[in-house]
């Protein structure tokens, strides 16, 4: 049986928009890092995608959650100008052309937008002593 992950309700995601999303990785040397992803959704499809850039593994999002291109019809990086397809992450215009996001596996399971068989670092902010202070990783939406 697959492990699920819930990042998000479905409704948090409009119908032709995508969101990003900061979760906690471990590397291979085990170090906690920073994993942005992004879920887009067309119609009652949702995709997930590694928030980087092919080109040079920037996010695609200057401003934070803005993903997609002056139509709103395609995913786009904001420093580079490419354009990727909902469906594939394929990239079709600019400098990665040929080249795909990284493609997360999703499952919708009542309701939730859930990650499938993805190893999370255990980062719940315990271990700070100003309770006013957050963790550096936040399982969070941007």
């Amino acid at each position: 049986m697959s492990e699920l992950f819930a990042v998000c309700a479905t409704y948090e995601v409009d119908d032709g928009d995508a969101r990003s999303f900061v979760l906690a990785r471990l590397d291979e040397t085990g170090a906690v890092k920073r994993w942005p992803i992004l879920i887009a959704r067309q119609s009652k499809n949702y995709y997930g995608y590694e928030n980087a850039c092919p080109h040079e593994g920037t996010r695609l999002d200057l401003v934070p959650g803005e993903f997609l291109d002056r139509e709103g019809n395609f995913l786009a990086c904001a420093r580079h100008g490419a354009k990727f397809d909902f469906d594939t992450g394929l990239c079709f215009i600019g400098p990665c052309q040929g080249k795909a996001l990284t493609p997360i596996k999703l499952v919708i399971d009542d309701g939730d937008v859930c990650l499938v068989d993805v190893e999370l670092a255990e980062e719940d902010g315990l271990d700070i002593e100003d309770p006013n202070e957050v963790p550096e990783v936040l399982i969070t939406g941007d």
